[in-house]
């Protein structure tokens, strides 16, 4: 389902949903078990017509929670049944301590302790059902879709392979269907699925196996190769008939640039760049940024003290990128690496482990500390909260050359998080840079306040569970 121009599952949906009823109606329960507490009746004061509106309440910020400690992040990672029952107590436990401070600053210091103590067991045994149904019926491909990929080449593989990636959306292959300009005709030994005969059509191939989604996945399509009234039968009957670009967009949260054209980027939805998006933006980064450097000064004043007594040299790091429209900015970060890491003027990518980083560095790169710096930039309109990374000029120039569409990423503001950054690991290559660069175009596609918001609690997963990249 799409919401605010991003794809989500509709699994996850039905997930969090269950989730919010769950949590809504355990404290109704816990109403009713308190000592004098019935169906209708008060206990210890609180009525049930009292309780309606903290129990959504409640419900609302446990859905937050849980999104917090990543139980929805199924297209990035797919935690284990026993991560899954781990992160859900931990969150109950965060929801049930705030619900408790709250209550007994509202003047219910004589229920908030038995309330909790009611409604927490039965929030427990409750979440950890749902996430044992869930789990099961991801195993048991329950209500997956049926798909069928056109083609037999590379491109179908891939996509074949992707289906089946551990955090897929949930999808059936049915089979494939060879198309005229497949090199040749592929044995069903070498693909993960039954290749269909030309003879049957692909129409027949849809009704007689319960087809609920079609893949072309041919890179060209011109010159008949591809049966496109057969295609267009299946559209019309309701059937969606996605390209290599579709699915990736839909299923992956990417825009692949290998098989990219710019008259898909053209002629497609998205790209929304107008005034009220850009002042909606901009007024969300102003009050986010503001809050959270508030929020946040405590933490960095202990950062610079730890980053002066280990090693000298300066505590905020200064380094040029390039922001919106190619124009270049200084970024601020604090110093995570030694005064010497780039002692002969040559930039060089950051690795995992990288020697050159400080003990110091090292914890705060973990922990994206060092990142906080450019919430300055944020307020000064140099960069956004949510966006693109922005990269070193000399790094820039060499990706333009290497991977297509690239300077599309400089059409709205870098920012401190982005999409990329809570999609993808650790990157330092060229070639994690054109991956990355395929979250990035999806952003630049799809950007709205609901995507923002969305990759800013990915990013509290990312960050308390050391997922992604730095």
């Amino acid at each position: 389902m799409k919401v605010f121009e991003h794809y989500v599952p509709m699994s996850t949906l039905l997930e969090l949903l269950a989730d919010s009823v769950l949590c809504f109606l355990a404290v109704l329960l816990a109403v009713t078990l308190l000592p004098g507490g019935t169906a209708g009746g008060a206990a210890h004061g609180l009525s049930m017509s009292q309780a309606l509106l903290p129990a959504a309440v409640f419900a609302g910020l446990m859905s937050l929670l849980f999104s917090f400690v990543g139980l929805y992040r199924r297209g990035a990672i797919m935690v284990s049944l026993r991560a899954m029952f781990g992160r859900s107590l931990v969150a109950l436990g965060m929801g049930s301590c705030i619900a408790y401070l709250a209550l007994r600053a509202d003047g219910g210091a004589d229920y908030a302790l038995p309330l909790a103590g009611y409604a927490l067991p039965i929030m427990a045994l409750g979440v950890l059902m749902v996430r044992s149904v869930v789990h099961l019926a991801r195993r048991a491909s329950v209500g997956a879709r049926r798909v069928l990929i056109v083609g037999t080449g590379e491109e179908a593989q891939g996509v074949a392979t992707d289906l089946g990636a551990t955090g897929s959306a949930r999808r059936t292959i049915v089979g494939f269907y060879p198309t005229a300009i497949d090199a040749a005709p592929a044995g069903s030994h070498a693909l993960a699925a039954p290749v269909f005969p030309k003879g049957l059509s692909i129409t027949e191939v849809v009704r007689k196996y319960r087809v609920d989604e079609v893949i072309v996945a041919v890179r060209e399509q011109r010159g008949g190769g591809v049966p496109m009234d057969q295609l267009l039968a299946c559209r019309i009957r309701g059937i969606p008939v996605l390209d290599l670009a579709g699915f990736f967009e839909r299923a992956k949260g990417e825009v692949p640039t290998d098989s990219l054209k710019a008259s898909w980027l053209v002629y497609g939805h998205g790209f929304v760049q107008g005034g009220v998006r850009t002042l909606v933006k901009r007024v969300f980064d102003l009050i986010s940024s503001s809050i959270l450097l508030l929020i946040a000064l405590p933490v960095m004043l202990l950062t610079a003290l730890a980053i002066k007594l280990e090693s000298r040299g300066p505590i905020i790091y200064s380094q040029e990128r390039v922001g919106l429209g190619g124009q270049s900015f200084m970024c601020l970060k604090f110093r995570s690496m030694r005064t010497d890491a780039e002692k002969d003027g040559v930039a060089r990518w950051a690795t995992k482990n990288d020697s050159r980083v400080t003990r110091v560095g090292a914890f705060i790169r973990k922990m994206r500390i060092d990142e906080l710096p450019q919430l300055v930039s944020v307020l000064k309109g140099e960069m956004s909260l949510v966006g693109p990374r922005p990269e070193r000029p000399s790094f820039v120039a060499q990706l333009q050359e290497q991977i297509p569409f690239y300077d599309i990423r400089h059409s709205v503001k870098p920012g401190v998080t982005g999409w990329a950054q809570v999609r993808y690991s650790y990157g330092a290559s060229v070639e994690d840079a054109r991956r990355k660069h395929q979250f990035d175009l999806y952003y630049v596609k799809n950007n709205s306040l609901f995507l923002d918001l969305l990759v800013l609690v990915e990013t509290v997963s990312v960050v308390l569970f050391r997922e992604g990249a730095h």
